[in-house]
């Protein structure tokens, strides 16, 4: 069975994104990956993935305890459905601005793990002046946040599944628009 998590992109919602977001433009529109300075990876084009269903966690960040960090390891793609894009639509600025966010420890923990992919279904692992240099500090140790991610929650029970990620060859970006593909068994 394949399942996309890749945002369907409408003109309404360009339209919304743009006017809520400065970099809301050919790199960083909806499903995206954050890539800085650096080159995607091709091999990280397919990896076994998890998900971690953080979405009852409200008023605060997501921490370490939120998950289980022993099903984490090397080379994998880490999703975290918290529900926020179902809940409040891509595009608008209460997207942007107040989107959950992982905490510092376990932005941390998923680089001393060496995941190469964290997926959120938000529009950034943290917010604000935090989002690009989180971002950057991932990509620097090779591990690429997408964000944007949509559906999910049909991920959440999964055990076995692979991810496919297939970015844009756009070169001297901060962005790469991507669809992301999930194959499983199941």
């Amino acid at each position: 069975m394949l399942i996309d998590i890749t945002l369907k992109i409408t003109p309404k919602m360009v339209s919304d994104a743009q006017g809520n977001e400065k970099k809301a433009f050919v790199g960083h529109l909806g499903t995206h990956f954050d890539v800085m300075d650096k080159d995607f990876p091709l091999e990280y084009t397919e990896r076994k993935g998890i998900t971690f269903d953080v979405s009852t966690v409200r008023d605060r960040e997501i921490d370490i305890s939120d998950i289980n960090p022993d099903l984490l390891y090397p080379d994998m793609f880490a999703a975290f459905y918290t529900g926020f894009i179902e809940e409040e639509g891509y595009g608008g600025k209460k997207y942007f601005t107040e989107h959950p966010q992982l905490s510092n420890k376990l932005i941390d923990l998923l680089l001393e793990k060496k995941v190469s992919v964290i997926g959120v279904d938000c529009a950034g692992v943290r917010q604000g002046a935090e989002h690009s240099k989180t971002d950057q500090r991932c990509a620097d140790r090779g591990v690429f946040v997408v964000e944007n991610l949509c559906n999910l929650k049909e991920l959440v029970n999964l055990k076995n599944y692979t991810v496919n990620t297939y970015p844009m060859n756009y070169e001297g970006m901060t962005g790469l628009p991507c669809r992301v593909i999930v194959k499983t068994d199941s």
